[in-house]
Parts: structure tokens; sequence; C-alpha cells
């Protein structure tokens, strides 16, 4: 069951527990969120997650024999194509499944990188493969141009028995579903509509693809309905509601971002928890960034604006375990922290109900509504003009390495940073405009498989982290924009932003009507549709669009980062050697001053003329006299 190393009771509780927080969420009372006619109007619309783990919604039981009745017709792989809230919990619960027991080979594709597609299919065999399409409009662009390219592939060998691999998971009335029943796929399985992307883990969204990956059902929705109980009571016990003060009054107090640690096996739930929270809470100029895969050595002296969530997770290995351990021993203490521990693959649904209730509640303390997505619905919009109207010049282009010639790349900047002329003085700008308490952000349209790739990016982001103190993501386009997007856009304006993404040396060619003509052409629209809308919003962010995405590339625009980053902190160090040298000239000139004013006052000490005495009016004596007796006798 839900329990939880935490140092104290935090104020927010008694507040939580006070307004019936927790049972007024479980009872869907969207009179929590009066705070804005807006917000009350919205949760009234998307509160439907609040007890699937007593009302599912769906057959168990429907969902299940579907699943058995593919496996056993020779199914040994799935193909989960989503963004966003839709792909998140399952890739969660398969991917901590996997070292276990995972009946299939289960793979997730919520990238549109030609280079990331085409490994995918590589690792299919199309006559053993379910496709699963899973989308809640049913419209959103990247997983629409993805069955695209992945069905034309397919069709190669199956032909018109394509359908009979493909499966919707969609709310109903959406052009998804439609399509589905119209071509007469192998199924259709109708989403809640009452319940948004990112808080439907126990809907059909996660429970298919539990399912197929051989998860007990009955077990799994067991534990949720046991965290259901808990996180609805008002009590100060309840875990969702000390989670939420956790969060809610760190961030009162300048803590507005949290380091999420945990062993290999546990970072897939950080991504999970990264969307939940950055998307539900960063609005309004307010919000609280999770930040998830971080060197715990980075907090071995309390920055003054994180908190630490820690997760142990079974691991098989010793060795992992102990370095696991012996990290945390690093981090300064003045740190607040909150450990748990999960066990089981059952055991991930009870912390998704308890961080869906955190969540609503810490919405309810910011007074912002945790429901809506306002930023990514522009970003969205955004990126479908540039595919119709055309993608906006750059500032400029140039061969990006003197060492080598790579091709030349393109820079497109923020306002701010206008008069730049070259990438060296633009990445300069950028990240020397970072200060304490702000965050970096490496939002990369980018393959993250492929030797050297992933090891290049990482060095960009860790060397910024390192250099300048502060927390420091990597995002992964275009799953981002569905996730730590929001916060980007609608937080506080404490984000930097370098946005990259790359020519493709073999794109993939989309079928004649999509929006996009290729996905390579998709990925550098996404890109040049988020420098846009974070430009809108007084962002600090420069897009690099780069000649190719090869390993070597990446790692020469690592050094060029590298030696902007040294650039800077020697001048900084340069500027303060300078500053210091003039201070203590300045309390120099100022003690010889204060010695001559103290020499000279003490000169005119001594010479000094003194002044004649006050002459005193004589005071006549008066003597007393006898009468008829004279006073000069």
């Amino acid at each position: 069951m839900l329990t939880a190393d935490i140092e104290k009771t935090y104020p927010a509780a008694k507040t939580l527990v006070k307004a019936r927080a927790a049972s007024r969420i479980h009872a869907k009372d969207a009179t929590l969120y009066e705070f804005s006619d807006e917000a009350r109007a919205c949760a009234a619309g998307y509160m439907g997650w609040t007890d699937l783990a007593t009302d599912p919604k769906c057959d168990l039981e429907a969902v299940r024999a579907f699943a058995d009745e593919a496996v056993e017709a020779g199914i040994d792989t799935i193909l989960l194509i989503g963004q966003g809230g839709s792909t998140q919990a399952p890739m969660t619960i398969t991917k901590y499944n996997k070292h276990d027991s995972n009946r299939v080979k289960f793979r997730t594709l919520d990238s549109d990188s030609p280079v990331r597609v085409r490994e995918m299919l590589t690792m299919c065999d199309p006559r053993r493969t379910l496709v699963v399409i899973s989308s809640k409009s049913g419209g959103t662009i990247e997983p629409r141009m993805l069955l695209e390219a992945v069905r034309a592939s397919f069709e190669k060998e199956l032909g018109d028995h394509v359908v009979r691999h493909l499966v919707a998971i969609t709310d109903p009335g959406s052009d998804l579903e439609a399509q589905a029943r119209a071509e007469g796929w192998r199924a259709v399985f109708p989403g809640e509509p009452t319940v948004g992307g990112r808080f439907s883990a126990l809907s059909v969204f996660g429970l298919v693809p539990a399912a197929l990956a051989g998860i007990d059902l009955e077990a799994f929705m067991a534990h949720a309905r046991q965290a259901e109980e808990a996180c609805s009571e008002d009590a100060i016990d309840n875990p969702a509601i000390g989670l939420a003060a956790f969060l809610y009054d760190n961030y009162c107090r300048g803590r507005n971002k949290f380091s999420f640690l945990t062993p290999k096996r546990g970072r897939v739930l950080g991504l999970w928890i990264e969307q939940l929270v950055a998307e539900s809470l960063g609005k309004e100029g307010q919000g609280v960034l999770p930040n998830i895969e971080i060197d715990p050595l980075l907090l071995t002296e309390d920055p003054g604006d994180r908190t630490v969530i820690m997760y142990q997770t079974q691991t098989d290995l010793w060795d992992e375990r102990r370095n696991f351990e012996m990290s945390l021993a690093y981090i300064d203490p003045a740190i607040p922290r909150l450990s748990y521990r999960i066990d089981t693959v059952e055991e991930l649904a009870e912390h998704f109900v308890m961080w869906e209730y955190a969540t609503a509640m810490c919405g309810y303390l910011m007074g912002v509504c945790p429901f809506d997505q306002p930023d990514v619905a522009a970003a969205k919009a955004e990126v479908l003009g540039i595919l119709e109207n055309g993608e906006p010049a750059p500032a400029f282009d140039e061969v990006f390495t003197e060492r080598v010639d790579m091709g030349r790349a393109e820079v497109s900047l923020a306002p701010m940073f206008e008069g730049c002329e070259d990438l060296h003085e633009a990445l300069y700008a950028l990240l020397s405009s970072i200060q304490p308490g702000d965050f970096f952000a490496l939002n990369a349209f980018l393959p993250f498989t492929g030797e050297g790739r992933r090891e290049a990016i990482e060095q960009i982001r860790h060397g910024v982290a390192e250099s300048f103190g502060v927390s420091s993501c990597l995002e992964v386009g275009p799953r981002y924009l569905h996730s730590t997007g929001q916060l980007q856009k609608g937080g506080p304006n404490m984000g930097v932003f370098l946005i990259l993404s790359a020519d493709e040396l073999k794109d993939i060619p989309l079928p004649e009507g999509c929006p996009a003509e290729s996905l390579g052409q998709l990925a550098k629209a996404q890109a040049a549709g988020d420098l846009a809308t974070l430009a809108k919003r007084g962002r600090r962010c420069v897009h690099l669009h780069l000649p190719d995405n090869s390993g070597v590339t990446l790692r020469l625009l690592a050094q060029v980062v590298d030696d902007v980053i040294a650039d800077i902190l020697t001048d900084r160090a340069l500027a303060e050697a300078a500053a210091l040298a003039e201070d203590e000239e300045l309390a120099e000139a100022t003690v010889v001053v204060e010695a001559a004013e103290a020499s000279e006052a003490a000169v005119e000490t001594e010479f000094a003329v003194e002044p004649e005495p006050v002459q005193a009016e004589a005071e006549v004596a008066e003597v007393p006299v006898e009468e008829g007796g004279s006073p000069e006798a």
C-alpha cells in the first residue's frame, strides 16, 4: 500500500482537509475550482478519472479476452502509436513489467524522426505485429502521420489484410473511430470523453496495452481501488494530500522544481509524472517543474529552488541498488525530500491514483485549472500554420564549426537576441542569460538512437547544468510538446531553451494530401512552431537546424557549446576579478582619503588660535548698609 518517507506534515495538508478537497474531487465536485468560471467549467467536463478504479468505464473481461485472442492468434509484437497521455502510461506499465513477464515485445512510437521510425519498422514482423493507434481526439497530427508511414510499410507485405493488424483507442465520434469502423479494423476501443489524456492511465488507454502485455488487470485494478479509497479520504494521512502539500508548500517557498531520482527501472515513471505535473500546473505564470534523469552530484549543495522525490524500485542487480543508495548520500540534507517505493507493476496503479489526486489538489491550492492545456493547443495551431504557409526564414545560416565543414546550419532567434550575427554569438547570448532559479531545456527533434547521438546531446545538457548550477532538462520532440511544452510556454518565465532539429539523410515521404510532405518536414515545422510560440510569450530561445543528425555532427555541436560555456565562464571570472580589483582600489582610495582627512584635522587642531576669553560683567556685591551709615565708610 502507499507509504511515504516524509520529513514532516506540511501546513497545506490542513487546508486540503478543511476544504474537503479529496472527497470533493472523488465526487467530481467542480465547485472546488470556483476561483474562475473557466476553471469550474473545464473541471466539470474532465473529472471522469476520479473513480476509474471503482468504475472503469470499460468491460475488463472484454479487454482481457481481446488481448488473449490476439496473442493466441500469433501476435508477438505490439507497436503503440500515439502522443502524450495516450502513450505515457502504457509505456510506463509495459517498460516496468518488461523485466518480469511481458508476453509480447512492446514498442512505443511517439517520435516523428525517420531514423526512429525506420528502426521500429526493422524490429517488427508485420504478420505478427499489432499496431495500436491511441488518440483521444483522433486528429492529433503526429499519430495520423505516423500511421500513414507505418501503414504504407506494412501494406507492402500484408496488402489489404493490414486492417486486421490495426486497433484504435479513441473517444467516440472521432475521425479515427469513423475510419477504423469503415475500414474494418481488428478492434475499436472507445475512450471516456470526461477523462483527459494525462489522467487516463486507468482507462482503456492504459488497460488495453497492459492486457496485451499480459498484466493481470484484476490485480492491477485492485491496487488502484485501495489507492482510490485512501486518496479520496479527507484525512491528514491521505497520501495524495501529503504529496500535494509537499509540492505546494515548497513551491510557495521558492522551490518550484523537484528532482526525480530512481534506479533505471523506475525512470519511465518519471516521464509519466513529468507530463502530469508540468502540463496540469504550468499555466497562468505558475508551475512546478519536474526534473527527471539528473545527476545527484548536482545536488551536493542546496540551490534553494528544488526538492527531491525519490523512488526505490525492484532491482535485481546488487551493484545497481548500491550505486543508487550511494548517490543519495551526497545530496545536501537541507533539500526537502520525499521517498516512495514500488516493487511490482501492480503497485504502479496506486501511484497513478496518488499523483492524479495530488496534482488536482495542487491545482486547487495554486488557483489554476489542472485539466486544460491552452498553450499546447496554441503550439499545434502554429505548426499547422507553418505547414500551410511555409517555414519562416532563419535569422542567418553558417558553417557552424570551423574544424570541419559539416554543412550549413540555420539559426532562428527570439526577438531579444536579434542582432546576433553568428552561432557563437547567439549561443553566448542565450546561455549567458541563465540566472539562478532558471532552468535550461534542450528541446530536441532528433533521433536518440544510433552511435553517439544520445551521448552528445547529454553532454550539452549536463554541461549547462554543471556550469551554471541550474536544472537542465532533455526534452524529446515532439513528445514534450504535449507535456512540459505547456509549462515552458504558460508557466513562469524561468526557462532558457535551445531547440534542435536537423535535415534527414533518408527522409520518409507521406502520402499526398497529408499536411506535411514527409516526416522530416513535420519535425522541422514543429521545431519552428515551438520557437514561434515560445518567442510570443517572451521566452529566451534559439532554434538551430543542423545539416544532418549524425553522431559526429552532434558531437561537434556539443564541442561548440562547450566552447561557448568556457567563454562565458572566463568572461564572468574576468568581470568578477575586475570588480574585485575596483572594489579594492576604491577601498584603498577610501583609506587614503580618510587618512588625509584625519591628518588635516589633526593639523588644524594643533595650530588653531585660541579665542579671547569672554569678559563677564562685573558683579557688584550688595553690601548691607546700616541705617544712617555710608557704604564707603
